[in-house]
């Protein structure tokens, strides 16, 4: 094992979150390499001085399940790197000057994975970014929609204004294949009633789901993919939308994308 590999070892001891293996690996380390002990030690007093004071907070529910998810979609290893060595038993196999072999991809992910759950430890513990870390790994549907839509290179978008004043924007692309509906100061619908969405292809409407208004806002993703010259409509409801499939009321908003 090397300083680099040891250092590694140490900020997961301080965090507490070595499995048992990498445990008694770096128990061992340390006692072949006193040397490397002040390391071990800034880890430590680093740990202690982020939580001194700070009350425990408990994480935001799903979000472990919401990083590993995140990690398990990250690329683990490059085909063209050789696979990796086996993992020394004794000592002196460890050594640098032992000729033993560096770690490969699957031993460099292994240390990415502890890397980006150490960090998390981390912030949770501290109470530091944890909500703000949940609500980036857990964004709605439609806004991870509409920043792709705004990301494509024929991205398109047209406004209206209600005649109260409140406004309607719908979003979409071609090459995405999708159509988002941002709403400022729209009311909220009466009880028992949605706002429904509907593609219009000509002369026929097409269900695209419901929505509803939070504070006069909404962003809504319109279900199914859209053609080139559909409007965009919004209708109001009963609770769980039109149960003919085909609107009821007039429309309260129509947005023309051709």
């Amino acid at each position: 094992m090397n300083e680099k590999d040891f250092a590694e070892l140490a900020a997961g001891a301080a965090l507490h979150a070595l499995s048992a293996d990498d445990e008694r690996r770096y128990r061992r380390a340390l006692a072949e390499h006193p040397e490397w002990a002040a390391q071990d030690d800034t880890d430590i007093e680093t740990a202690a001085v982020l939580a001194d004071g700070v009350a425990p907070v408990a994480p935001p529910a799903g979000i472990r399940a919401a990083l590993l998810a995140q990690i398990a979609q990250t690329p683990q290893s490059d085909a063209s790197e050789p696979a990796p060595a086996s993992e020394p038993d004794g000592p002196a196999d460890e050594s640098p000057a032992s000729g033993a072999a560096s770690p490969g991809p699957a031993r460099r992910w292994t240390r990415l994975a502890f890397a980006l759950a150490a960090c998390l430890a981390l912030l949770v513990g501290v109470g530091i970014g944890a909500v703000a870390l949940n609500d980036q790994l857990n964004r709605p549907e439609s806004v991870v929609a509409l920043q792709e839509i705004e990301s494509a290179g024929d991205a398109q978008k047209a406004t209206v204004e209600l005649d109260d004043g409140a406004t309607a924007t719908a979003h979409w692309s071609g090459s995405v294949g999708k159509a988002v509906l941002v709403t400022d100061g729209l009311p909220e619908a009466a009880d028992g009633k949605t706002y429904e969405l509907w593609f219009v292809r000509g002369e026929d409407p097409i269900a695209a789901g419901v929505f509803d208004v939070d504070g006069g806002e909404a962003t809504a993703l319109l279900e199914g993919e859209m053609q080139a010259g559909d409007a965009i409509a919004v209708t109001v409801e009963q609770e769980g939308g039109s149960p003919s499939g085909l609107p009821t009321t007039d429309p309260v908003i129509v947005i023309p994308t051709a």
